[in-house]
């Protein structure tokens, strides 16, 4: 009979609970501070749920309402170096981060709300309400929030994806020297999100200090715990990752905060990340001033008993009971956060001149310009300024080099220079340079830099974006193929690229992608695609593609000294070739925004990039066509070089765009667009394009040979535009 072993966890899973004796030894000072910011943070809402009902928030208001004790037990303990990040429902989260920076020595007990605290309710306020005072200027609302300079890193709407933003943040303060941790917040639907738990992961086998905090409020929108998962103790999740994991009654804040102090010992200590569960209810539906019993998915029985734990009455008894406050000042406390609360109010909305009395408007003078509405998509290269540039056959020596050289060459260069540049990808410290070559040598030189990855896109590249937020590190991240983008779509679109933007523009964005093309490789549907033109859809990524190794040193400098994300595009076609570059100078950069003029012609524009410039060339020898080429090199809607294709075009006055990818994620698609938009008087017919299949590439050589376009495609073309032209032979 086969015998049986019982197994046991890595790490601790416990539950921790407060008693008696641990409110007895309490600070004061502690108690008091909790009290004052429970009071505040439920007056806040409770005013957040008063305007949305007058139809004065616009979009959604998710409230805390019930749930702060999980948010002030936990913040209260932390230093204003600690940083936090949250989810949709983070206006607590937010609060207590931002109070607890303002009032690091607690509060006034005769006069608790002060100008600075004043401050913070009205722009936080005037945030959710969209107006150009708030924190992000108005552009998060009520989902997004941030303050960097009192540590909260950005509230978020996507279900768990804050929390590899969160991850590389607690990187950052690890491997810049401090102790200082992270906490993640986010719900119990997150828990079995795919970015959460690879975050889990990365950060157990890192030892990263990442507090991972579950508030465990029983309901995804309706949808309960035990409807969503088998295991609905949902702080199981860490210990199978080797994670120490702790549970809590987050209507108990005093209980939460010594579950963060035990959480905050291990994780400063390096003893890597550590789930907290706390068990909390949000006393409202998901959105809006309605019980959720209104809806028919919870009872009113069930939500009474909840509210008999409210965490505002439960440390509020509890000094009452040891002599550290009246029932009289409790009551106080709670009308001077109405009352600030009122004030804030007062300085955002007024009484609607065309609307009944008692109707309130948002005060005009208070939005945000329309002007301002494209501002902060990117930065505005200032970080560029002064910048050495150098084009390909300008004088001085030069050297001959393979273009997969060249990439390691001037990674080594930056590498050497700039202490905050880091390396991460799947295999990327291994097999003497990653799968191509592209790390050679890099591993050895720059040790704990090169940092070789699970199979987990979505939790490294947001790790990436969380160090590259933080601001004291320059990631570099490398998709081993660019078809990986899309089980890390999450992080690549919505958090990375729009970050800037969503929380008010002034957000550097540091973050290089590199991926490279593999169509003609047979590696088939899953590893072959031109990422072009999904990034170009994409607002906020800049977008490089170099074709030769010259360009690519100068491309790459350029990059790193960017302050917005950039996707730098390599092709594994390209990787064998050889080219020169300056002899001894790695350094320089190309003038970026350019194209680069490769043949001059006058019957044709032909636009392309990477592999296919070389093809470009190939077909005009064949066909004889005097075609004008250019190598596109900036890809992105903000950095084309529209004055070169705009002079091209005037001259040949037809344009036809290469590229070597499935026609529907095709990059000449919007390219074409955008050209017959601005250059329409220039064309004397339709803009060409020459791109492969509506399929992707199969891994029959004969099959992806026809699905990608090559030489004789673009030979094909060059003759169809001669004969628009009327010269055909």
């Amino acid at each position: 009979m086969a015998k049986e072993k019982k197994l046991h966890p890595l790490e601790p899973w416990v539950h921790i609970s407060s008693d008696k004796s641990d409110w007895d030894s309490a600070d004061p000072t502690l108690l008091h501070s909790m009290l004052v910011q429970l009071h505040l943070i439920r007056a806040f809402e409770e005013t957040v749920l008063e305007l949305a009902g007058e139809g004065l928030v616009h979009g959604p208001a998710h409230s805390s309402v019930g749930q702060e004790g999980g948010a002030v037990g936990s913040v209260v303990g932390l230093r204003a170096t600690d940083a936090i990040n949250g989810s949709h429902r983070g206006h607590h989260q937010f609060l207590a981060k931002a109070l607890g920076y303002v009032a690091p020595q607690g509060f006034d007990k005769n006069s608790p709300v002060t100008p600075e605290i004043q401050t913070v309710l009205q722009k936080t306020l005037a945030e959710i309400l969209g107006l150009a005072q708030g924190f992000c200027k108005g552009r998060g609302g009520s989902m997004h929030l941030q303050w960097h300079e009192a540590g909260a890193l950005g509230t978020n709407a996507i279900v768990g994806g804050g929390v590899p933003l969160a991850a590389g943040n607690a990187w950052a303060q690890q491997h810049a020297g401090t102790d200082d941790l992270t906490v993640t917040y986010f719900g119990d639907g997150a828990v079995n999100i795919g970015s959460v738990l690879e975050s889990m992961n990365l950060t157990s086998a890192w030892d990263v200090p990442l507090v991972f905090f579950i508030e465990n409020n029983l309901y995804a929108v309706s949808t309960t715990v035990e409807e969503a998962t088998g295991e609905p103790r949902l702080s199981g999740r860490g210990v199978g990752f080797g994670i120490t994991s702790l549970q809590v009654d987050g209507m108990d804040p005093l209980a939460v905060h010594l579950t963060m102090q035990k959480a905050a010992e291990i994780a400063r200590s390096g003893k890597g990340p550590v789930v907290v569960e706390a068990e909390v209810y949000r006393f409202f539906h998901q959105n809006g001033a309605f019980p959720g019993s209104a809806f028919g998915y919870r009872s009113k029985e069930e939500e009474a008993s909840w509210r008999e734990r409210d965490p505002l009455t439960r440390v509020a008894s509890e000094m009452i009971t040891r002599g550290l406050i009246t029932e009289d000042e409790v009551a106080q406390l709670r009308a001077e956060a109405q009352s600030a609360m009122a004030q804030a109010a007062a300085e955002l909305v007024e009484q609607d001149p065309a609307g009944k009395a008692g109707v309130r408007r948002i005060k005009p003078d208070l939005w945000p310009s329309t002007d301002f509405v494209n501002v902060g998509v990117r930065g505005d290269l200032s970080e560029l300024a002064g910048a050495n540039t150098r084009e390909a056959g300008q004088p001085g020596e030069v050297e001959e080099v393979r273009f997969v050289d060249a990439v390691a060459a001037v990674m080594d260069r930056r590498m050497g220079l700039d202490e905050r540049i880091v390396v991460l990808g799947e295999d990327v410290h291994r097999l003497k340079g990653g799968t191509n070559g592209a790390t050679k040598g890099l591993t050895e030189k720059y040790p704990g830099r090169i940092l070789g990855t699970p199979i987990s896109e979505n939790a490294f590249v947001g790790l990436g974006g969380g160090m590259a937020l933080d601001g004291r590190f320059r990631p570099v991240v490398e998709f081993m193929y660019p078809d990986f983008l899309w089980v890390a779509a999450d992080q690549v679109f919505n958090q990375i690229g729009k970050a800037r933007h969503m929380f008010g523009g002034e957000s550097p964005v540091p973050l290089v992608l590199r991926t490279k093309v593999a169509m003609g490789t047979g590696y088939g549907s899953q590893h072959s695609m031109d990422p072009a033109g999904i990034f170009a859809t994409a607002p906020g990524w800049r977008i490089m593609a170099a074709s030769n190794p010259h360009d690519y040193v100068g491309m790459m400098n350029a990059a790193l000294a960017c302050d917005d994300p950039v996707l730098m595009i390599e092709h594994v076609e390209l990787y064998g070739d050889k080219g020169t570059i300056p002899a001894g100078d790695l350094d320089y950069q190309i003038p970026f925004g350019t194209a680069r003029v490769v043949r001059e012609g006058a019957e044709v524009t032909v636009l392309s990039y990477l592999s296919m410039v070389h093809k470009a060339l190939s077909a005009t020898e064949q066909t004889g066509v005097d075609a004008e080429i250019i190598d596109l090199r900036f890809l992105d809607q903000a950095s084309i070089d529209w004055s070169t294709i705009e002079t091209s075009i005037a001259k040949t006055n037809a344009v036809m765009i290469v590229e070597q990818g499935a026609r529907g994620t095709s990059y000449g698609g919007w390219l074409a667009d955008e050209i017959q938009r601005r250059f329409f008087d220039h064309l004397d017919q339709p803009v060409m394009r020459v791109s492969g299949q509506e399929a992707s590439p199969s891994i029959s050589k004969v099959l992806e040979s026809a699905a990608i376009a090559g030489v004789d495609d673009v030979a094909a073309g060059l003759e169809q535009a001669r004969i628009n032209a009327g010269g055909g032979r």
